[in-house]
């Protein structure tokens, strides 16, 4: 198993990819604690895990709390007595052009997309420095190395989320901390409510897709799942600061 006896946190993991990472990871040994914002979502993604005999528990998370996050990320901490891998999931999607956001939009873009990272990679590093290591897996998107079309609030924060996971890499290398984008393209998922809705519904969004993506179709959250686990594994021990980007190739 490629993360037996690390410890895993995931912000953001009750559906979608946040849930499939964790349960990829706890599939690969590891020990998964399963935070969101939704308590019952949360409970029925470690519970799942748990009933197929791997090792989760459960936490609720608003990210956007620095007090609660915080703590969670050092409760973590004294509960297992170490923090190998932090996976900061959350983020948020709001659709729209410069004179369609307001500033509450791109404010809550922001929080989300940006600064609850910020708060969480904050929170593990010292813990990291501790034990000697660890992996910081923050989910940008593939809209961090590319443009999309009426999406100023998405597309600017997923950018910033690379860049911040550069820097961070740049400076934590030499403590053995790697902290790397996990840059995923069109998943279907309900996060996509942002983009069916500017593009006009399921069908456009579908259409979008089979004319868009070169490998004309969406990726699975289970094949988001295996990059999350080579993220998090020694398997790329000597990766760190990079887009990594899963997306049928849409942003060549």
């Amino acid at each position: 198993m490629r993360l037996a006896g690390k410890v895993a946190l995931v912000t953001g993991a009750g559906s979608g990819i946040g849930r499939a990472g964790a349960a990829a990871m706890a599939r690969e040994g590891a020990q998964v604690i399963v935070t969101d914002r939704d308590a019952g979502l949360a409970d029925a993604a470690a519970n799942e895990i748990s009933e197929a005999r791997y090792r989760a528990s459960a936490l609720q998370l608003d990210v956007t709390d620095d007090i609660a996050l915080a703590g969670v990320i050092d409760g973590v901490v004294r509960e297992f007595g170490r923090l190998d891998v932090l996976h900061s999931h959350a983020g948020l999607q709001v659709e729209g052009t410069l004179e369609e956001v307001d500033p509450a939009g791109m404010d809550a873009s922001w929080a989300l997309n940006v600064r609850a990272h910020f708060i969480a990679a904050r929170a593990a590093v010292p813990h990291m420095k501790t034990q000697g290591g660890g992996s910081v897996i923050i989910t940008a998107s593939n809209s961090g190395v590319q443009y999309d079309r009426g999406m100023i609030a998405y597309a600017t924060t997923k950018h910033a989320a690379v860049a911040m996971v550069r820097q961070m890499a740049a400076d934590y290398a030499a403590h053995a901390i790697r902290f790397n984008a996990l840059c995923p393209g069109f998943v279907d998922t309900p996060f996509n409510a942002g983009f069916e809705k500017q593009m006009g519904g399921r069908a456009e969004l579908e259409r979008y897709i089979a004319e868009a993506i070169p490998m004309k179709r969406w990726a699975s959250v289970e094949e988001i799942g295996h990059g999350i686990v080579y993220l998090a594994s020694d398997e790329s021990a000597f990766m760190t600061g990079q887009a990594f980007v899963i997306d049928g190739g849409e942003c060549l």
